[in-house]
């Protein structure tokens, strides 16, 4: 079991940055891929990045290859997205997600993560 809770969301100017984290409660951590996924009104949640368990592997969404990062600090069980050069349509809720999977390539689609957190708004302003 594993408990994930975000925070460090908020409003921002385009061209801004933001770093996002994820709290994660559970023994499982450590050995969990961990991805970040965002959602505006009316669509659908769409994948962000994630990062495999030992973090040898992460993977973006083109939408934010270049400008986001991903990464994790076992020793206080958080894992971060890092974002820079914001859009405003970077505007969304971002969710964070942990899955149990021991595959060298995280997963990259919501039906591979067991726990999400709860959201955190971010809002970026033209």
């Amino acid at each position: 079991q594993v408990q994930l809770v975000e925070s460090g969301g908020g409003l921002v100017l385009a061209g801004g940055s933001l770093r996002l984290s994820c709290a994660a409660s559970g023994r499982t951590f450590s050995r969990s891929a961990m991805g970040w996924f965002r959602q505006t009104p009316g669509k659908e949640r769409e994948f962000v990045g994630s990062i495999n368990w030992n973090n040898v592997s992460a993977y973006y969404a083109d939408s934010v290859k270049g400008r986001f990062t991903i990464s994790r600090d076992i020793a206080k069980s958080t894992v971060y997205l890092q974002m820079n050069s914001l859009k405003p349509e970077d505007t969304a809720v971002y969710y964070c997600a942990a899955s149990s999977t021991l595959a060298r390539n995280p997963p990259v689609n919501v039906m591979g993560y067991d726990y999400w957190g709860q959201g955190t708004q971010v809002t970026v302003s033209s």
